[in-house]
C-alpha cells in the first residue's frame, strides 16, 4: 500500500533480492513510488514458478481498489461477489 492509500502489485525479481516494498521505501525503485513512501507490504503470494506469480501479479493488477481490499482482509464471499 502506498502512502496515498493505493495498492500495487509485483513480484520480487530474481536478481532483485530485496522485497519490492524494502526497495520503495529505501527509493531504490521506480520513481512513481519514490514519491508515495512509506509503501506498506499488506498482501503476499509464494509461489515456486516465477510465470505463474507473473500471471497473479497482472490478474491482481488489473482489479479495483474494493477487489483487492477483500483479498488482503481475506473475505471470500466480497472477493467472490466482485468476481461477477
Amino acid at each position: 500500500m502506498s502512502g496515498l492509500g493505493g495498492y500495487r502489485s509485483t513480484v520480487p525479481q530474481g536478481d532483485q533480492p530485496l522485497h519490492p516494498a524494502r526497495r520503495h521505501n529505501e527509493g531504490t525503485a521506480t520513481a512513481y513510488t519514490r514519491n508515495r513512501r512509506p509503501v506498506l507490504l499488506v498482501y503476499s503470494e509464494s509461489h515456486s514458478d516465477e510465470t505463474v506469480a507473473v500471471k497473479r501479479e497482472l490478474q491482481i493488477k488489473d482489479w479495483g481498489h474494493a477487489k483487492k481490499e477483500a483479498l488482503i482482509r481475506g473475505d471470500k464471499d466480497k472477493l467472490r461477489r466482485l468476481s461477477h
